[in-house]
């Protein structure tokens, strides 16, 4: 069953003290410890459709607690980025300044999508 203070406690537990590029597995963890039936994906650009298996719907609006952001490749990060909302702030491997992850990100804005468990 699905608890998203499960999921949240969890990534704010193991988020490192800076961004190692494991945004992906610690994400999926973190659901994972929620209570997500959630497959691991290599790179977090890709993670939306094993996200939509294992419950989740794109939104729009607002963030939620429990809302999952999958930011889209930009130059010289080729593998996107993946984020969990706590209600305050956004956790990928590390506790970010906002949802993009750093200056690259907030720079070109590309495109995301924001998931929520059902």
């Amino acid at each position: 069953m699905w608890s998203t203070p499960r999921a949240i406690a969890y990534a704010r537990q193991h988020a490192l003290s800076r961004s190692h590029g494991k945004c992906a597995h610690f994400v999926t963890d973190a659901l994972k410890h929620g209570g997500a039936q959630l497959q691991l994906t290599p790179f977090a650009k890709d993670m939306g459709r094993n996200l939509i298996a294992a419950g989740f719907t794109a939104v729009s609006g607002n963030p939620q607690p429990g809302d999952v952001a999958v930011i889209q490749p930009i130059p010289g990060h080729p593998y996107g980025h993946a984020c969990i909302y706590d209600g305050r702030e956004w956790i990928s491997d590390f506790v970010q300044r906002t949802m993009y992850p750093g200056p690259g990100y907030r720079a070109v804005h590309p495109g995301y999508v924001i998931y929520r468990h059902n």
